[in-house]
């Protein structure tokens, strides 16, 4: 049997204390839920972290022993300190995968691995979402059939500042007229990173159990195969050769 996958699931964890409506949903947080469906796969083991710990909950040694982050963040993002934005960053360049979820599109560690704004248009009017599976031969969309349908969701519109995906899996369309690429993957260094719009805390989305299998899918395959660090050695030549100076 190989080695679970060791994921840790990390929440700003602020509406949940503050906003009556999202506490209703996610009583104990959305950190908590998302736990609690991951832990179902029994090559999954989990653990939670959030803003306000010590660290926001990823000390070095978290880092070092998480293979997948999922990363859920809205109003704080500028309470991360840089120095975890530089610890993640480092660990998903090694190979650690990367899951963005929702609005962490404007968190400080997505915008920093993608370089660009990653803005967005929005609209929070209970519009009709249809998430369009373009990808249905994808380790994150198997399960997934046409289409997923969230009666209720913030709305996202394009255009969206984020780098051509290296594979789009979903595109979204709001009752609205807008679209979005609401499911996307990238490779920064050894590891891998899916961005997977649905979230919004308002809404009961991640009680969904089609949201729940793209995102446990999305564990399986963000997992890392390496652990490769930056060490830029100094090497001798492979082949033999006349002396070097």
């Amino acid at each position: 049997m190989s080695n679970p996958i060791r994921v840790t699931v990390w929440n700003e964890y602020r509406h949940e204390l503050k906003n009556e409506k999202v506490a209703a949903l996610y009583p104990q947080g959305m950190h908590a839920v998302i736990a609690s469906f991951l832990e179902k796969d029994p090559a999954i083991r989990v653990r939670t972290a959030t803003l306000d710990e010590p660290e926001h909950g990823l000390t070095q040694e978290v880092v070092n022993e998480t293979d997948v982050l999922l990363w859920w963040g809205h109003t704080a993002h500028g309470d991360v300190a840089d120095a975890i934005v530089e610890r993640v960053q480092k660990r998903v360049l090694e190979g650690m995968g990367l899951i963005v979820l929702h609005s962490g599109h404007y968190s400080k560690i997505f915008k920093r691995l993608m370089g660009t704004t990653c803005s967005l248009s929005w609209r929070e009017a209970n519009d009709r979402e249809r998430l369009w599976n373009l990808a249905p031969e994808h380790p994150i969309t198997q399960g997934i059939g046409r289409f997923i349908e969230l009666e209720q969701h913030e709305m996202y519109a394009e255009p969206f500042g984020i780098p051509h995906p290296e594979e789009l899996l979903f595109v979204s369309w709001f009752s609205g007229g807008e679209v979005f690429r609401s499911g996307c993957t990238w490779r920064r260094g050894h590891g891998k990173v899916f961005y997977f719009s649905p979230g919004h805390e308002t809404y009961p989305i991640y009680h969904n159990p089609e949201i729940q299998r793209v995102i446990t899918n999305g564990v399986h395959w963000a997992r890392p195969l390496v652990r490769i660090a930056d060490s830029a050695p100094n090497v001798p030549p492979v082949e033999p050769g006349p002396e070097r100076s």
